[in-house]
C-alpha cells in the first residue's frame, strides 16, 4: 500500500513540473525563422497568420506590424509566447515584436 501511495504521488509530482515549465515559458522572448502564411478556416481561432519552422506550426499575431506585408516571405520574427496558449490542441501563440526579411 505504502509503495502504490508514493507512485501515485510520485506521478502527481512530475506531472505539475510539466505545467510549471509552461507556465514559465509564457512571456518568453522567442525567435523563429520560416514562411509567413495569413491563417485560413482552423479549428482554433487566434492569431492572423502562422509560420512554421521544424515542422512545428505557430500562430502568430502583432499588434504594431503589419504581418500581411510579410506574407509568403521567409523572414526571421522575434516575439513573446501569449500567456493562456495554446488552447484545445492549437498551436503557440506569439505576439510579434520585430520581424526581419531574408
Amino acid at each position: 500500500m505504502k509503495k502504490i501511495l508514493m507512485l501515485m504521488l510520485a506521478i502527481v509530482a512530475l506531472s505539475s513540473c510539466g505545467s510549471i515549465m509552461n507556465a514559465a515559458d509564457n512571456g518568453k522572448t522567442i525567435t523563429l525563422t520560416g514562411r509567413v502564411e495569413k491563417l485560413g478556416l482552423t479549428p482554433f481561432r487566434y492569431g492572423s497568420h502562422s509560420i512554421k519552422m521544424r515542422g512545428q506550426v505557430y500562430s502568430i499575431k502583432s499588434t504594431s506590424i503589419n504581418l500581411d506585408n510579410y506574407l509568403d516571405r521567409q523572414v526571421i520574427i522575434k516575439g513573446t509566447k501569449v500567456p493562456g496558449y495554446p488552447l484545445e490542441g492549437g498551436p503557440e501563440l506569439i505576439e510579434v515584436t520585430d520581424i526581419k526579411g531574408q
